[in-house]
């Protein structure tokens, strides 16, 4: 997979819509490539045309939680190795272990800082490009 040098291409999925545009902000100012997504049914319809190179996914939303989501794109040949970070307002050990079984690569506490966010997508651009 080709990393464009501009960044990379993220999806955020969150119910929040402040989550979002935060989000969509701050990985706009480190020079990524953003879509933003509402639900897990709404990140399905749009991750095929997408193809991202990294996803935030949030764990509570409504319909199709995070895990849910995270189950169905890691079962799809084609994203099974586009790393999966997801967003919680828990801190909670559950929470990880849970996000780990399903198939994510790492976990995000929100509200998270510009830093925390960019410094995520830095740790997997890294990885992807190398």
């Amino acid at each position: 997979m080709s990393i464009p040098s501009s960044g990379l291409k993220v999806l955020v999925i969150d119910d929040s819509n402040t989550i979002r545009r935060s989000a969509e902000i701050f990985l706009k100012q480190g020079g990524h490539e953003v879509l933003l997504a509402e639900d897990g049914f709404d990140a399905l319809s749009k991750v095929n045309d997408y193809e991202p190179h990294l996803i935030f996914c949030d764990i509570l939303m409504p319909r199709l939680d995070g895990y849910q989501t995270v189950a169905i794109l890691k079962r799809n040949p084609k994203f099974s190795a586009v790393p999966i970070v997801m967003l919680s307002s828990k801190d909670g050990v559950f929470d990880k272990a849970r996000g780990r079984m399903v198939g994510s690569q790492d976990y995000l506490t929100k509200p998270f800082t510009k830093d925390q966010l960019l410094q995520t997508v830095g740790v997997y651009g890294n990885a992807i490009q190398g």
